[in-house]
């Protein structure tokens, strides 16, 4: 099939189903450079008309604990009081950028996440 920029939902519905069926090409083959083809344009698809919005700090935070398995309590050694970890989570407090370093190093949390 010639694939061309998808436009519409029926598009990419069949973009997406025909990627599944080839998922496993193997590269520089005539299905590989397909499906290489369908994941573009597949993204540019999404990208356009699902766009994900970024995190915001606190936000990130709060999922990095939760896939974690941390609690608030946790974050005291890391950021200070309780109090200040639950201010913070709330967002009554800001992030100082010593936070976001070590919020960066131990949790590994995107930099440009924790300064956006």
């Amino acid at each position: 099939m010639n694939w061309k920029i998808i436009k519409n939902e029926d598009q990419y519905e069949a973009a997406l189903h025909r990627a599944d069926e080839i998922f496993d090409a193997q590269l520089e083959t005539v299905e590989g450079e397909e499906l290489e083809l369908l994941v573009m344009l597949i993204k540019e698809y999404e990208d356009r008309m699902h766009p994900v919005l970024p995190l915001d700090p606190v936000e990130a935070i709060r999922l990095t604990m939760e896939e974690k398995g941390l609690q608030a309590k946790d974050l005291v050694p890391l950021i200070g009081s309780k109090s200040y970890v639950s201010q913070l989570l709330n967002r009554k407090k800001p992030l100082t950028a010593e936070m976001m370093r070590i919020l960066h190093k131990t949790l590994g949390i995107p930099a440009e996440i924790l300064l956006s």
